[in-house]
């Protein structure tokens, strides 16, 4: 019997490549490898005997409830925990206001999904954020990016893109930045949200990392700033100060969005775990999240500390960097002449990795950029890494 053949995959699914990063990681699994690569919290730092006694009393005490289906906003118990947070943090937000996520990378799904049609225009910080780069591909979105300098997106940039291109949405990390470290600064964020009310386009506000922050001073919520309050979405996520695994995050948006993008949550998963949610609920009641911070702050900044500390001594000279003051990443910058990728090659056989920066660009990339994290390694694994890629860089 003859078979025919089968029907194509969507255009979509061929025409978005991989993530770079995740690429890499499988490439530098060996353990023996240094790897700067992933954007991993340390593991050897997770609060598991909280968490297990969280999952031991939800099991416990509520076992029906926990592992029962729930309604797709989320855990109230949870949510409640989440306004808290936040409102501490300087934003005022109730329960009401959030939907409990699968991680933040589905808040971003559901936004996009909500909110973009093919064709839409997406301004991004450039270098962005390459998991966001990827939804908004799949979304059929036209990505525009807004240059930057060392403190992030240009204000006058994008009032200039703005009026060119009439997005519909901005998409900015502007806390210790994915993949610069940078930190958006108070000016340049009022700035903003005077655009997006002066202008009307939505702005999607990623804060995976704020609460990991070593030195200086908190900058506001653009999501609490004149122009911005009703056309901000600010997406958060457990995975940083907690553990990833759990893939727990939370979307806070008006409530014309919010309640669309509930009902594309119920099409994608009907609601996040139950049990994991029951159990964060009742970590964040019984244990001290800010003491257990403020242990993976101290151990961050040391291991930021080698890292800078290291790099004058092996990098080529006219190399540039950041100093990022939170967060888990910096940003290199090699002299000309130097492509990051050919590099990784050469730096992988010394057991050493890092992050190529080009994939991080929506447009242009630049071949002299990497991105490299601090967060995995001990100081003297760093020490010792460092002295590999200087190995990789003599005979590069």
């Amino acid at each position: 019997m003859t078979r025919a053949d089968l029907p194509s995959f969507a255009s979509r699914a061929a025409s978005v490549a991989p993530s770079a990063v995740r690429e890499i990681l499988a490439l530098t699994a060996r353990p023996e490898v240094v790897s700067f690569a992933g954007g991993l919290p340390a593991p050897e730092l997770f609060d598991v005997a909280g968490l297990r006694a969280a999952f031991d009393r939800v099991l416990a005490e509520v076992p029906e409830q926990a592992l029962q289906y729930s309604t797709t906003e989320g855990d109230p118990a949870l949510r409640a925990a989440i306004a808290e947070r936040l409102t501490g943090r300087g934003l005022a937000t109730g329960a009401e206001d959030l939907v409990v996520t699968t991680g933040s990378q589905q808040g971003l799904t559901l936004l996009i999904t909500a909110l973009l049609e093919p064709g839409d225009v997406v301004l991004v910080e450039d270098p962005c954020y390459l998991a966001a780069l990827q939804a908004f591909a799949f979304a059929g979105a036209r990505v525009v990016p807004v240059p930057t300098d060392g403190e992030g997106l240009l204000p006058e940039a994008l009032e200039e893109l703005v009026v060119a291109e009439r997005p519909k949405l901005l998409y900015l990390v502007p806390n210790f930045q994915n993949p610069t470290g940078r930190t958006l600064p108070a000016a340049r964020r009022r700035q903003v949200a005077e655009l997006a009310g002066r202008y009307g386009f939505w702005i999607a506000e990623d804060d995976p990392y704020g609460e990991l922050r070593f030195d200086g001073e908190p900058q506001p919520w653009i999501a609490e700033l004149p122009g911005a309050e009703d056309r901000t979405v600010l997406l958060g996520s457990f995975s940083k100060v907690l553990a990833p695994g759990l893939r727990l995050g939370y979307l806070r948006a008006p409530a014309a969005l919010r309640r669309a993008c509930t009902v594309v949550k119920q099409s994608a998963d009907l609601h996040t775990s139950t049990v994991d949610q029951a159990a964060a609920a009742r970590y964040l009641r019984d244990a001290d999240l800010d003491a257990h911070l403020a242990k993976i702050k101290a151990a961050y900044r040391e291991r930021r500390d080698a890292l800078l500390a290291g790099l004058p001594k092996i990098l080529p000279p006219g190399s540039s960097w950041n100093e990022p003051e939170g967060g888990m990443f910096l940003w290199v910058t090699l002299p000309e002449g130097y492509d990051a990728t050919e590099l990784l090659a050469t730096a992988v056989r010394h057991d050493v990795a890092y992050v190529p920066g080009a994939p991080f660009h929506a447009v242009r990339p630049d071949p002299r950029t990497l991105r490299m994290s601090f967060t995995t390694h001990s100081p003297e694994e760093i020490e010792e890494g460092l002295r590999r890629l200087a190995a990789a860089l003599a005979e590069h």
